[in-house]
């Protein structure tokens, strides 16, 4: 009051109400007047009836009437904690993911879900050791594209009905026991072992069949053991040895052999 009437005294006797009437619009403009930035929507409830969602720019609310939740479009990350699963053939493994959403329809998720942060989080963990329990160790750690894919499928089909859009989900770390991690280990190696061995017969076995197409060769033409018995003698000559060996054919001592 007192505010009122020094304004009256500068303004004169004939303005009480438009002093008042600035004043009512300052101190009620807070509660009408909302602005919105371009990512945010508000939902709007009047006498507790969904209105609408509006924005973004200027918003005008009927104080005491309007209620408005400030609902934000961007795109929102969810750490999803670690979680004991066990696959599909019993392997214990701990697992961590990351999801990402968005809301698409602001009124849904205020109207048709208490927190949405909160069921989705939930809804994310609950998926995870579903569809993990139902994988085996080997396609959890070479099919992560796929079961990322699965993951972000089923999340954003349940999600849907809150105006939710899940638009991709990751699985960040599978963590092994060190038991599990030993024995990995020794079958890799017994892996590579296997894959040493086969490689040596394989080029053992190549070598036989080359060897024996040259003896085949020779048989038909005999002449081709001498012209092989030349090169040998020349590979020898260049290597600068003091001593030299001479090959020679049994068949030259055979008739010494029958004296």
């Amino acid at each position: 009051m007192e505010i009122i009437t020094a304004l009256t005294k500068l303004m004169g006797a004939g303005t009480p109400f438009l002093v008042v009437g600035i004043l009512a619009v300052v101190f009620i403009a807070p509660q009408a007047v909302r602005i919105l930035r371009e990512y945010e929507r508000g939902v709007i409830f009047r006498f507790g009836n969904l209105v609408g969602a509006k924005g973004p720019g200027l918003i005008l609310l009927i104080p005491g009437v309007d209620r408005m939740e400030r609902i934000s479009l961007r795109v929102v990350t969810i750490d999803v904690s670690k979680q004991e699963i066990m696959t599909k053939d019993n392997v214990p493994a701990t697992v961590d993911a990351v999801v990402y959403f968005r809301v698409v329809n602001p009124a849904d998720a205020i109207v048709k879900v208490e927190n949405f942060w909160k069921a989705t989080s939930l809804i994310a963990q609950t998926t995870l050791r579903s569809v993990l329990g139902q994988a085996s160790l080997d396609d959890l750690l070479s099919q992560r594209d796929a079961i990322n894919q699965k993951l972000q499928e089923i999340i954003d089909r349940q999600t849907e009905p809150w105006g939710i859009k899940v638009t991709t989900v990751e699985i960040k770390d599978v963590a092994l026991p060190d038991s599990m991690k030993r024995a990995m280990a020794k079958q890799a190696e017994a892996e590579r072992e296997r894959r040493a061995k086969v490689v040596n017969a394989e080029g053992e076995f190549q070598a036989a069949e080359k060897m024996v197409q040259a003896a085949a060769m020779i048989a038909k033409e005999p002449i081709a053991l001498q012209l092989r018995y030349l090169q040998t003698m020349r590979e020898m000559a260049s290597e600068h040895n003091t001593t030299t060996f001479l090959p020679l054919p049994i068949d030259l001592f055979s008739a010494f052999l029958k004296k």
